[in-house]
C-alpha cells in the first residue's frame, strides 16, 4: 500500500442500501464521515491522516450543517475542504455524500 487512500463517493446508508436519516444534512454527513473512517482503518490508516474532503450537496444552504458535521469531526485536524453542488442524488431522501483523501508519510 502506498501512502495515499481515496475513498469513493460515500452515500448515507445503511448496508442494505436503505437512505439514513432521509432530509437530515447533519446526520446524513455524520453518518459518510463515519463510513469514510471504516474505510480508511480497514486500510490502516485513521481520520487524522485526511488531508482533504469534498461534500457533495443539491441545495447551497446545505454547506452549514454539513459544515457543522464535518468541524466536529475534524476540529483538531482540519483537512482542506470544498463543497460541490449536484443537481440530485441516486436515491431520494440523500442530501449529501462526502469523499476524502488521507496520506501518510512513510
Amino acid at each position: 500500500m502506498g501512502p495515499y487512500a481515496e475513498t469513493a463517493l460515500c452515500s448515507p446508508c445503511a448496508p442494505d442500501g436503505t437512505v439514513l436519516h432521509p432530509g437530515d444534512v447533519y446526520r446524513q454527513t455524520l453518518a459518510c464521515l463515519d463510513l469514510i473512517r471504516e474505510s480508511l482503518e480497514a486500510v490502516g490508516m485513521t481520520m487524522a491522516d485526511v488531508v482533504k474532503t469534498r461534500i457533495y450537496v443539491v441545495n447551497p444552504e446545505h454547506w452549514k450543517e454539513s459544515g457543522r458535521a464535518h468541524g466536529e469531526v475534524f476540529a483538531d485536524i482540519r483537512p482542506a475542504l470544498g463543497w460541490i453542488y449536484m443537481s440530485s442524488f441516486f436515491a431520494p431522501g440523500i442530501t449529501v455524500e462526502v469523499e476524502a483523501t488521507a496520506y501518510r508519510a512513510a
